[in-house]
């Protein structure tokens, strides 16, 4: 299986396993141990690379002070022999929670001292927690043996290299933020708003050899780690990035380091600290006697943070603190507090990305001082508004603000995208268009209409600082607004209609044919069929031919670059590769939205990427694999997984099917549609009863259903000659049932012997039919997607159309007539109603009223 496929699994084995313990602390144990295996097996591989064998891994023992120190030198700690993770696996039910506390003691005294701020105290979490997986040793033994059985399969090596690891990581924790609560924000960033920073700070980083990134609140270092790989992407040397992580509560530091380990970058490149930001800054010295000699403040290319939302702080004497030279944020809310801390630790050409609530951008007070210093010094580069409930446990609209030390221009861009995410359980959700949509704008500093505007300096002096959203971006649809003409003498605005330009510049035959002069301000519809006219317009198909053309050649050059080198296509890099080409595609059409068109890209690649990673893994012949379609299912109370049919590894049985198994495939639907055709017969026969006969006979239930065995004696006592409709129907009807008995059991065969036939073909095709099948799974489905676009382009027209016709089509003075004469015919039957003198008086007067006297 993929590595998603994977992850998944072991979430949902996780999920079930942790029973009573909150999700926000059973990732400290699942997590923990998943560190333990990497450090373990990366201790092994290592030790191989450099001629140790198998056979000599026994001889890993802590009283061997040279190969200590040696595996110490090439890991920077020591693990011995019976303390490997797979020791732990090989001990079966043998196992015992004593020898996970004795390794994780041995591990604390075997660290190299040069690497003794990178691993101290990471597994303290871990240890310290090992009670609560159960009420005693025994318990204990068997929760943590069951969490090592779980990830044992999480493979470490292989060309995928730590990448599959790392990924597992991430979608656990993402997994247990969103069942965490409250909790998740404490230690982790949405990784789509991790993206969005991290595209922003790559940009302004680009070309640069040597990079330095600090998080002055890592929680798990997510944010850090999707920061570090956008740079990398665009630089080309991971190992030319140092990480400075900072983060207070000691379970969460111990993540941010851990993560950032198993990613791969290496010890000397991971700074972390675990301390209050705020209250304990990050000057760096060699010893606490000598420190202002050797003080060494840190300054770095990027900062990236998301703190704590308006938490309490001490402003008690921080205006001497030179962080915080443009004011001291108020004792309730440290934002500002936070945000002048990483603005101080930045380089004049370096940049920072900081996840705020909205209020910073209009709180008066000392938050209104800050703001004000922070425009005047051109400080301040973009303001972007996400989406309410974008983050876990909260559901209050967030910004990001990026800033700069030095800029040369005083604008201000800002970005209203609270309208563009996709719902997402409880959540909303940043899509990848999305994301591309706000980065393309800060990138460019473009004014989008509703979407952006780079708002110049005296403009917020004019509004006295204030920044909020609105005040320059106004992102909401436009009033509902009514013509009195065309109220009161009918016809359509001609003002509305040309609102509809930018469709009448490209198709502009189609106005004459959809409305006429009526004289005066409107015009008048031409056509009471909006659709047909549209779709039958000669611009219209041009315009839909144009851009069939346009991207006609994007099958073939996909196939080339993605079936053809499936073994070498770069999956983190080939995406935004084929996003340019599609780019190029469509630069000259007009009206498709270019960022729907990078959307079904985006969606299609997360099945791609994730097939090529297992060809890529395994090699070609994966196309080939058919694996057991295991399911759970309860047996005796208890859930059990067990086989149902067959998968393939890669291609799904119904597209094999499809394209090599048409005729099988066929004759099944054939008597599926017979199997429908029967039970409407059926249920014909029994709506063709009257009440009296169902009633006396057993051959129908009181639900109005034929009752099978009771239908059976009917067919006795009948014999061959059925006397009246009703025994002819009973007649026909259990024709009509036998037919179907035989229709079921003859599909039921044919498709087990379908899916034998099917796995026979997948293990038996050539090296072209996997191609042909590879690019009908990847390439055709996007293709269709794109090729919808421009058809949904048309249909909202005509739904705009129809809709503009219809808001128009009735005058005033039609619903006054109506009004007329539903009171003219209310009247004439209050003329014919009876009733003693008082009702009559009653009725008379409401008659007079309605004028119908």
């Amino acid at each position: 299986m993929n590595k998603q496929q994977l992850a998944s699994k072991i979430w949902e084995s996780a999920n079930k396993m942790r029973s009573k313990i909150e999700a926000n602390e059973y990732k400290d144990y699942i997590l923990g141990f998943i560190f333990y295996k990497f450090l373990s097996e990366t201790e092994v591989a290592r030790l191989k690379a450099r001629d140790f064998a198998e056979e000599d891994l026994p001889s890993l023992v802590e009283d061997d002070k040279e190969t200590v120190e040696f595996v110490k030198g090439e890991c920077g700690y020591f693990i011995a022999y019976d303390n490997l993770f797979s020791t732990w696996v090989a001990k079966g039910g043998d196992f015992e929670i004593s020898n996970v506390r004795d390794a994780l003691s041995a591990f604390s005294r075997n660290i190299d001292p040069a690497r003794k701020r990178v691993f101290d105290g990471i597994f303290d979490t871990l240890q310290t927690g090992l009670s609560k997986l159960g009420t005693d040793a025994r318990s204990q033994s068997k929760a943590a043996r069951d969490l090592i059985y779980l990830i044992k399969d999480i493979p470490m090596d292989g060309r995928q290299d730590y990448d599959v690891l790392g990924f597992i990581y991430e979608y656990l924790i993402s997994n247990f933020a969103a069942n965490a609560g409250k909790k998740a924000g404490e230690f982790y960033t949405p990784h789509e708003v991790s993206m969005l920073m991290s595209e922003i700070v790559s940009w302004h980083l680009a070309g640069r050899e040597n990079i330095t990134i600090y998080d002055p609140t890592s929680g798990s270092g997510s944010l850090l780690i999707n920061i570090g790989k956008a740079v990398a992407r665009r630089n080309g040397d991971p190992d030319s990035i140092k990480y400075y992580a900072q983060e207070l509560k000691e379970n969460t530091y111990n993540l941010t380091r851990m993560n950032l380990v198993m990613r791969g970058i290496l010890p000397d490149n991971i700074v972390a600290r675990n301390g209050d930001t705020l209250e304990d800054d990050w000057p760096r010295f060699d010893t606490v006697e000598n420190k202002d000699e050797t003080y060494d403040p840190l300054f770095v290319d990027a900062v990236v943070s998301n703190p704590p939302y308006s938490q309490n702080w001490d402003p008690e004497d921080k205006e001497l603190d030179p962080r915080f030279k443009f004011g001291v944020a108020p004792k309730s809310k440290a934002d500002y507090a936070f945000l002048l801390h990483d603005l101080y630790h930045l380089r004049p050409d370096g940049i920072m990305c900081i996840v705020l609530p909205h209020g910073v951008l209009f709180r008066g007070g000392e938050e209104g001082t800050i703001r004000k210093n922070l425009v005047e010094n051109r400080h301040i580069q973009a303001i972007i508004g996400l989406p309410a409930n974008i983050f876990f446990g909260t559901g209050i609209p967030t910004i990001v603000m990026v800033l700069r030390k030095q800029r040369e221009t005083s604008d201000v861009l800002v970005v209203d995208a609270s309208k563009h995410f996709v719902k997402e359980g409880k959540n909303n959700k940043l899509r990848a268009s999305d994301i591309k949509r706000i980065v393309d704008a800060v990138t460019t500093n473009a004014t989008v209409d509703k979407f952006s505007r780079l708002v110049p300096i005296d403009e917020i002096r004019a509004n006295d600082y204030n920044l909020n959203i609105p005040r320059y971006v106004d992102s909401s649809e436009a009033a509902e607004s009514w013509d009195v003409y065309a109220t009161m003498f009918g016809g359509v605005p001609k003002a509305e209609v040309d609102a509809l330009e930018r469709y009448w510049k490209v198709w502009p035959s189609l106005k004459g044919q959809l409305y006429r002069d009526a004289g005066g301000s409107c015009l008048a519809p031409a056509t009471d069929d909006v659709a047909q006219a549209a779709k039958g317009n000669a611009d219209v198909r041009a315009f839909l031919g144009g851009y069939r053309d346009a991207i006609s050649n994007l099958p073939a050059a996909l196939r080339s670059r993605l079936v053809d080198g499936a073994d070498e296509v770069d999956t983190v890099a080939e995406e935004e590769a084929i996003a340019e080409l599609l780019k190029d595609a469509l630069a000259g059409v007009a009206l498709i939205d270019g960022y729907d068109a990078y959307q079904a890209l985006d969606d299609a690649w997360a099945g791609i990427s994730g097939d090529l990673e297992v060809i890529q893994t395994e090699g070609k012949g994966a196309v080939r694999k058919v694996d057991p379609n295991m399911v759970v299912k309860k047996k005796n109370g208890k859930d059990v997984e067990v086989q149902d049919g067959w998968a393939g590894r890669i291609l799904p049985f119904a597209l094999v099917q499809e394209r090599l198994l048409a005729e099988d495939v066929k004759e099944i639907a054939s008597r599926d549609s017979r199997l429908s055709e029967i039970s409407q017969e059926v249920d014909e026969i029994l709506e063709s009863f009257d009440e009296e006969d169902k009633g006396s006979s057993a051959a129908v239930s009181d639900e109005g259903s034929f009752v099978a065995a009771e239908l059976k004696k009917a067919m006795k006592a009948i014999g061959k000659h059925p006397e009246n409709d009703f025994e002819q129907g009973l007649v026909r009807a259990q024709a009509l049932l036998d037919e179907e008995k035989g229709l079921k059991k003859a599909n039921k065969e044919a498709r087990a012997a379908l899916e034998e036939r099917t796995k026979e073909v997948i293990e038996g095709l050539t090296d072209a039919q996997c191609d042909d099948l590879l690019a009908a799974k990847w390439i055709e489905p996007l293709q269709a997607e794109l090729l919808a676009l421009p058809e949904t382009v048309v249909s909202d027209f005509i739904a705009k159309v129809a809709a503009l016709n219809a808001k128009y089509a009735t005058t005033y003075s039609d619903v006054c007539n109506q009004i007329d004469d539903a009171e003219s015919q209310l009247a004439d039957m209050l003329g014919q109603l009876t009733g003693n003198e008082y009702d009559m008086a009653g009725i008379a007067e409401l008659r007079k009223l309605l004028g119908g006297e």
